[in-house]
């Protein structure tokens, strides 16, 4: 066979398969509606059933007990369920960061877009927490210099929302000033190195904290919001968060 003869093929091959011509086969659909008279498959249900009770059980387990309810609503700059979520992290995440990078926590903020139900008032079950906190959010702690923590008090002290913190004291007269900033009770140094302990939608820059992307290094300590409120609530068998000073109004 010769190379013209073949180079001929060749052609006539791309002309052909360039002309085919494309159809799109017709689709049909069809909207199944859901709703309480539809009919139950009774082996999927016999099949799923044993799990649906084992995850009830599991969620109406009781894990503490709360004096009183509480919402997120319930004060301008901090509310008990925020300072309670706050310092959660504060205290099931120091000793985590400390064992496992050597590194002290200094402070703790989180946002109160984050809490979505009120910590109510008798038994604190398993699925309490899911209703706080139902997002798959993990906490990541951010090492900041004390020049961008001042960016941080800056967005509370503009925001003047009641976004839960620990570690830190704040207090602001009604038109923004900044009268009183401490971590850890002292004064901010510009140059100092603080360790921020918040969740990785935060600080991936949600709710405008942008302020995050200006921290030099982040540790993932692969631990939920949520699997901390339910080791929180384990480890305390009575609940009575307060309001308290730590951000706060003042003349």
């Amino acid at each position: 066979m010769t190379v013209k003869y073949v180079n001929f093929l060749l052609i006539i091959l791309v002309f052909i398969s360039c002309n085919q011509v494309k159809t799109t086969q017709k689709i049909e659909t069809q909207r199944i509606a859901i709703d309480q008279d539809t009919a139950t498959d009774t082996l999927i249900d016999t099949f799923l059933t044993p799990y649906r009770n084992s995850l009830e059980a599991s969620m109406n387990e009781v894990l503490s007990f709360s004096v009183a309810e509480h919402k997120k609503t319930d004060g301008e700059l901090n509310t008990a369920v925020g300072n309670l979520m706050a310092d959660a992290v504060f205290e099931r995440c120091a000793p985590i960061l400390k064992k496992r990078h050597y590194i002290d926590l200094d402070m703790v903020l989180l946002n109160h877009g984050g809490i979505r139900a009120p910590l109510p008032k008798g038994a604190i079950k398993m699925k309490t927490a899911f209703n706080i906190m139902p997002f798959e959010n993990k906490v990541v702690v951010a090492q900041m210099k004390g020049s961008v923590l001042m960016k941080l008090a800056n967005y509370l002290t503009k925001a003047k929302r009641a976004h839960p913190i620990s570690g830190m004291e704040l207090a602001i007269t009604r038109n923004g000033t900044i009268k009183t900033l401490r971590i850890q009770g002292k004064e901010i140094e510009s140059n100092r190195i603080y360790f921020v302990a918040t969740n990785d939608y935060l600080y991936k820059g949600g709710d405008r904290m942008d302020f995050f992307q200006k921290s030099e290094a982040v540790f993932d300590l692969d631990y939920k919001i949520r699997s901390v409120l339910i080791d929180y609530f384990i480890d305390n068998d009575t609940l009575d968060p307060k309001r308290d000073k730590r951000f706060e109004y003042t003349n």
